[in-house]
């Protein structure tokens, strides 16, 4: 690991002001933009005047907003859990769904279109089906005991594939649900109840919080095992710890939002490009770098073909996979040169 520099609490609070108006940028643009017109001016009165235009406030408050919300916790969710993941794995390709966990939350749902459950009921499906697989991932993945992280990564790939598997397998059995399914499994904001932020904004928050107050920690696990346990951490604790937390946030996000690729790989990996390694700036740059590409993402899927829109997840991928191999070229000359 390259050596993290010493960081004051000026320097750490400007960056997190920097990310912060960056991602209300991207608010102002995600209100802004789709089918009607908001402009900024219009954007004001809706929030700060009593005259503000009905129709405004109804698209504001009740359309875009919660979407708006959803992606924040969602991109920043997910990329912050990618994070976490390559500082615990010590594998720069480990990423939220690569465990397994997405596949879990899939399997819940899809499942409950078959069943004819509500939306409700899908939900509750589809996070039984994430915890489900994030214990099966967490009890295989152990070695000795503790979490091994190749160990783990492999089980989480295996797992997935199982239950992928078992997706495509009913998917054959579906009729009238089979479209709702296909929504799911690219991922699309649309498709969540906005009386449920209630609930993912709170956990995305708080697990967010809880992983940049360890960020520190990250950084010594960087170092080796070795290393962090000769420097008085309780390795075996601090990974069980930080698996069931992440994991716990990213069964919440599956289940609003269905699968969403590529924010968690490529956004951390990102962040290290611009920011470098310290995981104390990675993490929450990580948050709202990801919150920001996730509503630029969501307000392109609903406005490229006004009025009918594209499945978030389509366009992330489509987006996400040629960055990030552009990214990996560009990591890769760096070093030869």
């Amino acid at each position: 690991m390259a050596a993290v520099k010493r960081l004051s609490i000026s320097g750490y609070i400007t960056r997190l002001v920097l990310f912060f108006l960056i991602t209300c940028t991207a608010i102002i643009i995600g209100l802004s933009a789709g089918p009607v017109k908001i402009g900024f001016n219009d954007l004001v009165s809706t929030f700060f005047s009593n005259n503000a235009n009905q129709t405004f406030t109804q698209i504001i408050f009740d359309i875009r907003m919660p979407r708006i919300l959803y992606a924040i916790a969602v991109g920043g969710g997910l990329s912050i859990a990618g994070a976490v993941f390559q500082a615990i794995l010590m594998n720069p390709l480990a990423e939220p769904y690569i465990l397994g966990i997405s596949s879990g939350g899939t399997f819940g749902a899809v499942l409950s279109f078959l069943i004819g459950a509500s939306f409700l009921g899908t939900q509750l499906f589809s996070f039984a089906g994430a915890l489900v697989v994030m214990l099966l991932v967490f009890v295989l993945g152990k070695r000795f005991g503790e979490l091994e992280p190749n160990v783990l990564l492999l089980t989480g790939v295996m797992v997935g594939a199982f239950f992928s598997a078992a997706i495509l397998l009913m998917m054959t059995l579906l009729n009238d649900s089979l479209r709702t399914a296909i929504f799911w499994l690219m991922g699309n904001l649309s498709i969540a109840d906005k009386d449920n932020l209630k609930f993912v904004l709170p956990i995305t928050f708080l697990v967010s919080f809880v992983l940049i107050l360890n960020s520190n920690k990250y950084n010594l696990l960087s170092l080796g095992a070795d290393s962090a346990k000769q420097l008085g951490m309780n390795i075996k604790l601090f990974r069980n710890v930080t698996y069931l937390l992440t994991s716990l946030m990213i069964g919440t996000l599956v289940s609003v939002s269905g699968i969403i690729g590529f924010v968690g790989l490529l956004i951390p990996h990102l962040c290290r490009m611009i920011f470098g390694v310290d995981n104390r700036i990675v993490l929450p740059a990580s948050f709202f770098l990801g919150a920001t590409y996730l509503i630029l993402c969501d307000t392109l899927a609903r406005t490229i073909i006004s009025p009918s829109e594209l499945p978030v997840g389509a366009v992330t991928a489509i987006i996400g996979a040629p960055a990030f191999v552009y990214l990996l070229r560009k990591k890769f000359n760096t070093n030869i040169g």
